[in-house]
Formats: C-alpha cells, sequence, structure tokens
C-alpha cells in the first residue's frame, strides 16, 4: 500500500478523501484553487502537491474545489469570517451516521428523501446537508440562529436546484434553546446532527485558534488566524461545548418518539463522563460513543435514542435500492 492512502485511511472505508488530494482534477474543477497549491517539501512530485491550511482563502478554494469535483455543487461560497469546515472530516460523521441507521434497519443503510435529518447549527456552509444528499440522497431541516447564515445557505441552495426541495431552513428565533420552536409534533426526524461550539468565550475561542495555527505552521504566532474562521455563535456559547451538548440531551427527551438518533460532535473525551451521566437521568435507552480521526484531531460522535432496540426496528424507513 503506497504512503499516499495510508496517511488517510483513519477516515471511513466509503469517505472519497482518503486519498490525498488530486490537486489536477480539482483545479480543474474550480481554476482559482491554483495559486493557492504548491509543491510540498517533505513530499516531492505529484503527490506532493497542498496548499497553506492556515490561510482562510486557500481553504474556501479548496472547498469549493473538492464540493464541486465530489457532490456536484455549483457556485458554493461563504461570507467572511464565517466557519468554512474541513470536508473529509463532515463526510464522515455523515457516513458513521449511516451506520448508525443500518443498525435500525437490519443492516441496510436507509436512503432516499423520506430519511431526514435535522442539522442543529447549519451555519453558512450548509456542508452536513449537502454531503448528506448528495451521497444517501436524505432531507434535512436546517436551523441556525444567525439570520446571515442561513440567508447564505439559501443562496447555496438557489444555486444547485437539486438540494430545493431537499433542504428547509429554520431559524431559532431563541436562542437559549435548541429543540424547541424546532420540533413540531408532526415531525419524524431520522436523526439530528451537530457541530456544538466548543468554547465558553470569544478568548478561549482565540487560543485554541491560534494553537491551531501554529500546529499547521509549526511556528509561533501571537495573532490567531481563524484559518477556518468562525462566527462568535459558532465557536463559543455560554458553557462551552458541555453546556450546549447537556442542554441538547435534556431537551431532547421532550420528543422521545419523534426522532431515531440524537447525535452530537464531542470535542473533549473528559466530557463525556458527565453527558452520560446526564443520559442516563433522562433515561436514554441506546447510548453510543462512535469514535473518529482525521489527521491530528481526534473527536467523537455521541448518540443516543429513547427508543428500544424493537421500536428501532419498528422505525419506518422506505427502502431503496442500494449501492453500498
Amino acid at each position: 500500500m503506497s504512503k499516499a492512502i495510508k496517511e488517510k485511511i483513519n477516515l471511513h472505508p466509503r469517505n472519497q478523501h482518503r486519498s490525498r488530494y488530486d490537486f489536477m482534477l480539482l483545479i480543474e474543477n474550480c481554476p482559482e484553487l491554483k495559486s493557492f497549491v504548491h509543491r510540498n517539501e517533505h513530499h516531492p512530485g505529484t503527490l506532493g502537491e497542498t496548499i497553506d491550511f492556515s490561510n482562510p482563502k486557500a481553504v474556501k478554494a479548496l472547498n469549493k474545489a473538492l464540493l464541486h469535483t465530489y457532490y456536484n455543487i455549483q457556485n458554493w461560497d461563504i461570507p467572511q469570517d464565517y466557519l468554512c469546515p474541513p470536508i473529509p472530516g463532515r463526510a464522515d460523521y455523515i457516513h458513521y451516521i449511516a451506520d448508525l441507521l443500518a443498525e435500525s434497519n437490519n443492516g441496510i443503510i436507509p436512503t432516499g428523501n423520506e430519511v431526514e435529518g435535522l442539522d442543529i447549527g447549519v451555519g453558512a456552509n450548509c456542508i452536513y446537508p449537502i454531503i448528506g444528499n448528495a451521497v444517501y440522497d436524505w432531507s434535512f431541516v436546517g436551523t441556525d440562529i444567525d439570520d446571515n447564515a442561513l440567508n447564505n445557505c439559501t443562496k447555496i441552495i438557489e444555486a444547485n436546484p437539486e438540494l430545493t426541495d431537499a433542504i428547509s431552513l429554520q431559524q431559532q428565533l431563541e436562542s437559549r434553546y435548541i429543540f424547541k420552536n424546532i420540533i413540531t409534533p408532526e415531525d419524524k426526524f431520522a436523526f439530528t446532527i451537530c457541530n456544538p461550539p466548543f468554547h465558553k468565550s470569544a478568548e478561549e475561542a482565540g487560543k485554541g485558534s491560534l494553537r491551531k495555527v501554529n500546529n499547521l505552521e509549526d511556528k509561533k504566532n501571537t495573532k490567531a488566524v481563524l484559518n477556518f474562521g468562525g462566527q462568535n455563535t459558532e465557536l463559543w456559547c455560554e458553557g462551552g461545548e458541555l453546556g450546549f451538548i447537556t442542554q441538547m440531551i435534556y431537551e431532547s427527551a421532550r420528543y422521545p418518539m419523534q426522532c431515531l438518533w440524537f447525535t452530537t460532535l464531542v470535542s473533549k473525551q473528559s466530557h463525556l463522563k458527565s453527558l452520560y451521566k446526564t443520559l442516563n437521568k433522562v433515561n436514554a435507552a441506546q447510548i453510543r460513543t462512535i469514535d473518529m480521526t482525521q489527521g491530528q484531531k481526534i473527536s467523537r460522535i455521541l448518540a443516543w435514542s429513547f427508543l428500544t432496540e424493537t421500536q428501532q426496528q419498528d422505525w419506518e424507513f422506505e427502502i431503496k435500492p442500494s449501492v453500498f
């Protein structure tokens, strides 16, 4: 096995980004990426091309190219200073959710627009609905408290007509709530998905971004540059990650029969002990922790359901032919 493939074997087996980026193909589909691509002195030759991942413009151009090449998304863009997510990691989350749904569906990954997900904090990038729809034909409701972020998602959807019937957007008008005002009595979501704010304050978020840039550039900076961007609501909230997810768990207990699997990313492993206790308090019937690794970053998906195994198997999916 080549070194190029080995570098990304920690990604999900169905993830299209396991091999090193084919910059020739990406530039063909997104010419603006070309000016950011250079030779990596540590990997000479064709496979040694890379970009400066501490440069937010380079990261955004790479995302445009990846979304166009692998997910057929046209004219994707985000406003300045909004979160620009790493595509391979976001795709991993989607693929692991597909595996989770298969557990409740006799081992078959359910596909088609009857499978509906709820994206909490869809942001300006709309990335989870884009990937979930492109790969599995799922439909989504994307929510956010930021009106500007939702307006940008609308632009992305309008530029890609195939997304029009697949993704709907809803603003959360009360920032202290997560599911309230969003989940109605008629809703039936196969899953929720969330990339929660990690930090407790703007200062803490700034320090985290500074560490990230220093790791990428292998040198010490004193001023943070948000290479992946991020507004306040995307990066931090009162109580940080632990407070946000704890609130999410308590609220989820009010909608036990309306969602097959509630899920969220958990960045800090030390938070799991407290979150497990909260899940036991609200009598979650099933709990899963799914480890994920992208490059040097280690994260995990926390998933829970209020449905027993028998109730999960009774969840009605519209089964369509699958290529997986």
